[in-house]
């Protein structure tokens, strides 16, 4: 496993042990955020593709990692170059929705093929898709749709709900809209990056809310979540995995005990290659893994499988390999609809404490072989 760029020094201290690629290896650009408020979700998509890189003997990939610092012109000058200069076969890596609209239909549209480690926004599952572009970590809205039906499902009937203005936080709302179905008592859009949240909390404690849904991933929901707790409002909250992941819930401590939030993966998913991920992630970075970490896993795995079967100079049979999904996934049962998004499980899982450490617990499933409203709408 080669690795010619770093911008972050941290790059190079996780990863001081790698080989390096022989020639002939494939060349992965992995634009992803690895500074600033996200950079914990860019840390761990990272660790977790590299880390399956390692694990299938590590001269299969030449990979270039560069820091996007959550900037969509940073990561439209960084995809150019990786494409023009590094001469890239295939992009993966962006976190945040509005970084992919910038970077993913230019790819695509110069013959590459772009996958997705976790955004994935509705106008690329739609009129928007790509034969060339795969998410492979879900459709944006899948995992807010599981929410709004534990909503429905858990008897709340007025619950205030809360995102982020860009591309994956409007997801996020319709999705649990969509299979919430029911009263609202507040819908606010916040700022991107934004860390005051007292004006939103207030508009809670004003209004009729009986429960709170959220999606603030990253900083955001650490921000929000501690001055919630602060508040003394206790109204129940209900969240996707992105403000309760494994590297967010040690920064909030125990405001989030308890908490439910919905996610395709968690650690205590039983089958053998969840069992193998989780216990390499540990023994190499010495830490639990993420959502993010176990998505960058898949990915680099779904790309391996590819390579056993097909050469990427045939860009049909490359293609037509990928969409196989011929790989044991840390999820277990995974394929690809018709737009090339899962087709996958959505988990309910519980926010708890093993000894001093803050994880989750699945505690029961949500939807089942889930996919897309979307598909109809893709033509390719």
């Amino acid at each position: 496993m080669k690795l010619t760029t770093f911008v972050a020094a941290a790059c190079i201290a996780a990863l001081g042990g790698a080989a390096f690629a022989e020639d002939g290896a494939l060349k992965v650009g992995m634009i992803t955020t690895l500074s600033g408020g996200g950079a914990g979700l860019g840390i761990d998509t990272r660790d977790g593709f590299l880390l399956a890189a390692k694990l299938a003997g590590g001269d299969k990939l030449d990979i270039v990692v560069e820091d996007d610092q959550r900037k969509p012109d940073i990561a439209v000058q960084l995809a150019d170059k990786m494409i023009q200069s590094e001469k890239v076969d295939i992009l993966t890596g962006i976190v945040w929705s509005n970084l992919a609209m910038a970077v993913v239909p230019a790819a695509t549209a110069q013959g590459k093929f772009y996958l997705s480690t976790n955004a994935a926004p509705s106008a690329l599952a739609g009129k928007g898709c790509h034969q060339n572009y795969f998410s492979v970590s879900y459709q944006n809205d899948n995992l807010h749709e599981a929410a709004g039906a534990y909503v429905k499902d858990a008897g709340y009937s007025k619950p205030f709900i809360l995102a982020p203005n860009y591309p994956a936080g409007q997801d996020s709302l319709t999705g649990f809209k969509r299979l919430y179905g029911g009263e609202l008592s507040g819908e606010v859009y916040t700022q991107l990056g934004q860390t005051d949240y007292a004006a939103e909390i207030a508009q809670i404690r004003a209004s009729d809310a009986d429960s709170i849904f959220f999606f603030l991933p990253g900083g955001m929901g650490i921000s929000f979540l501690k001055q919630y707790a602060d508040s003394g409002l206790e109204l129940p909250v209900v969240g996707p995995a992105f403000s309760f992941d494994q590297g967010i819930l040690q920064a909030v401590g125990d405001a989030a005990l308890g908490v439910i939030n919905t996610s395709q993966w968690n650690k205590d998913i039983d089958n053998p290659a969840n069992a193998r991920f989780v216990e390499e992630f540990q023994a190499e970075y010495g830490r639990l893994p993420s959502l993010y970490a176990a998505q960058g896993y898949d990915t680099a795995n779904l790309l391996l499988s590819a390579m056993d079967s097909a050469d990427i100079s045939d860009a049909d049979a490359f293609r037509a390999a990928l969409k196989s999904a011929d790989f044991d996934s840390v999820r277990g049962d995974f394929a690809f609809a018709a737009n090339n998004h899962p087709i996958q499980d959505i988990y309910v899982r519980e926010v708890i404490k093993e000894g001093d450490v803050y994880t989750n617990k699945i505690v029961g499933v949500a939807l089942e072989d889930h996919a897309n409203v979307y598909v109809d709408e893709c033509k390719m």
